[in-house]
């Protein structure tokens, strides 16, 4: 892991998201959570199992965290698709350690 100090959730979505575990990544999502990602808006357990595996398992997305501040977190983010590394911002909600809204946009 990084040596940026990471809350518990956001470290676990850092780290469930490099192993490529969909179902891993999956648990680290409270119930009712939304993901926001690419300008579509993620709301249900079949939607975020979806994303998941569309968005971050299939390309085999790597996060390299760069900063954290606030609830935001800046990433250098690179895996199997055109153009990367590219860098962007993760805003996360969490409760009890887990996410409840998370937020993504390139920057």
């Amino acid at each position: 892991m990084s040596a940026i100090a990471l809350p518990k959730a956001v470290e676990n979505f850092v780290t469930t998201t490099n192993t490529h575990d969909g179902e891993s990544l999956f648990a680290v999502f409270a119930p009712g959570a939304t993901v926001v990602d690419d300008g579509a808006t993620y709301a249900t357990e079949a939607e975020i199992r979806e994303w998941i595996k569309v968005h971050q398992v299939d390309p085999k997305i790597v996060i390299t965290p760069t900063s954290f501040d606030d609830d935001r977190l800046l990433a250098s983010i690179d895996g199997e698709f055109p153009g990367g590394p590219l860098t962007f911002a993760f805003t996360f909600a969490t409760k009890d350690d887990l996410i409840t809204n998370l937020l993504i946009e390139a920057v």
